[in-house]
């Protein structure tokens, strides 16, 4: 029998999308789907719980509380007090396989709600010195909650998984207090990917913009490596009314300030990635007839390769001293290295869509543009293979433009996304682990 090359390119390609065609609703899935639709109210008020009851990172005590409760109530091994705050639960199944982890995370933010939601925040606080409201203000809360519901559908199928998984609710992914450890990077510290080592990680963060329904993903870097810079400059004091009798800091910083504009602009190559360098504030002078001697100003750097990090520190620091030195003052500049890019494994985020795809629609999973903001998932994705998407907290029909974003007064998270949310997280971890059996999948290699 004669067979055309047509037909045989059509064999070879349907043979190489075959590990990625959409997973089949097994009698397990369909269990899961039932016990997620049954916990939907649960989760509903365990979000309402806390988020009228926010902490801030390091100090996520109340939450870890309930956390732990809910997992000892499972049968869950349970580990707290993990990077000061954290809760890790261990879930055994019933067969060997590998094991797949699952982060939520659980601070609030310094943000004072301006809502009328039945459940607001009243909690306040004082913060680096103010005195500020206390919100969840980037959907922590529900983080918190899909999980404690993902947790729940798992135990109650434990017998028929096919590995391990490790829960780590997760405290400071906001940042730690001044002059203390904690986040993501402190957990990894601690060990929190080993004993049992984890192959796979996934997370997700719900997202005020995005409709209900929809899941948002990109596979290799998602989200920019963040930096905060500091650049202080040191002039010399004199009268307002005689600037030639002194070095004049704030005029220096102004030039400064503009001549940090021309980074991204003049020495990146931003048709392959963007960047932002950011001056956040500008602290100097107390008196209207007084030249300062000194001006502070801080900000972020935002990117997305290790080559344009360097070039934008390196052009920072130039541009800093170069401009004082012309004025004949002096710049101390200083630079943080705070998260890394979060960057989803390419192999492990075709291997795992097609799960997103069956939970969701094949039409509601999209691919997004890269996003400037920052996430310390990235710390667990340098260890191991991981997988971050977003989930959709829009109400449908809502306008983009009158959604408020996250880290705002006025956010809001619609709940009846929160099925989804759980469900996409419980069949990612299924379908990772009967994809694991005799396979080399992103998680690593069977040993």
């Amino acid at each position: 029998m004669r067979i055309s090359t047509r037909t045989v390119c059509a064999i070879v390609f349907s043979l190489a999308l075959a590990p990625f065609t959409l997973p089949a609703q097994s009698p397990l899935k369909n269990q899961m789907n039932k016990l997620a639709d049954g916990l939907e109210k649960k989760v509903v008020t365990w979000r309402r719980e806390i988020h009228q009851n926010p902490e801030l990172g390091n100090r996520e005590l109340q939450t870890s509380a309930k956390i732990a409760a809910h997992l000892h109530s499972l049968g869950i091994e349970v580990k707290t007090n993990v990077a000061k705050t954290g809760v890790v639960g261990i879930l055994k199944g019933g067969k060997p396989g590998p094991v797949v982890a699952l982060r939520a995370d659980m601070d609030g933010l310094p943000v004072t709600e301006r809502g009328d939601l039945p459940f607001k925040s009243t909690v306040t606080t004082e913060f680096n010195g103010q005195k500020t409201g206390v919100m969840h203000a980037c959907g922590h809360d529900s983080h918190v909650a899909i999980m404690m519901g993902v947790a729940e559908v798992l135990a109650s199928v434990k017998n028929d998984l096919k590995g391990t998984v490790k829960f780590i609710f997760q405290p400071a992914e906001e940042g730690p207090p001044a002059g203390e450890e904690g986040g993501a990077q402190l957990m990894v510290k601690e060990g929190v990917l080993e004993n049992p080592k984890v192959n796979a990680i996934f997370g997700l963060h719900i997202n005020s913009q995005t409709e209900v329904g929809t899941i948002k993903y990109r596979p290799g870097a998602t989200m920019a490596a963040v930096d905060f810079y500091s650049i202080k400059v040191k002039g010399k004091q004199t009268h307002g009314a005689a600037p030639w009798s002194g070095v004049d800091p704030i005029v220096t910083s102004s030039q400064i300030v503009m001549g940090l504009q021309t980074i991204v602009s003049r020495n990146l190559a931003i048709t392959e990635y963007p960047a932002v360098v950011t001056v956040g504030a500008v602290h100097g002078g107390i008196r209207q007839n007084i030249i300062p001697e000194e001006v502070n100003m801080i900000g972020t750097i935002r990117s997305f390769t290790p080559d344009m990090q360097k070039t934008i520190h390196r052009r920072i620091n130039e541009i800093a001293t170069n401009i004082s030195e012309s004025a004949g003052a002096k710049a101390d500049v200083k630079i943080d290295v705070m998260y890394p890019v979060t960057y989803n494994d390419p192999a492990l985020t075709d291997q795992m869509v097609p799960t997103l795809e069956a939970v969701a629609g094949k039409d509601n999973v999209i691919i997004r543009p890269l996003d400037t903001g920052a996430e310390d998932f990235s710390f667990f994705q340098q260890k191991v293979p991981g997988f971050f998407y977003f989930l959709g907290g829009m109400p449908k029909g809502r306008k983009l433009e009158d959604a408020a974003p996250h880290h705002t007064p006025d956010f809001f998270i619609d709940e009846s996304g929160f099925g989804l949310g759980v469900k996409s997280l419980c069949h990612l971890t299924v379908d990772y682990m009967e994809q694991w059996k005799g396979a080399a999948t992103a998680g690593g290699k069977k040993k």
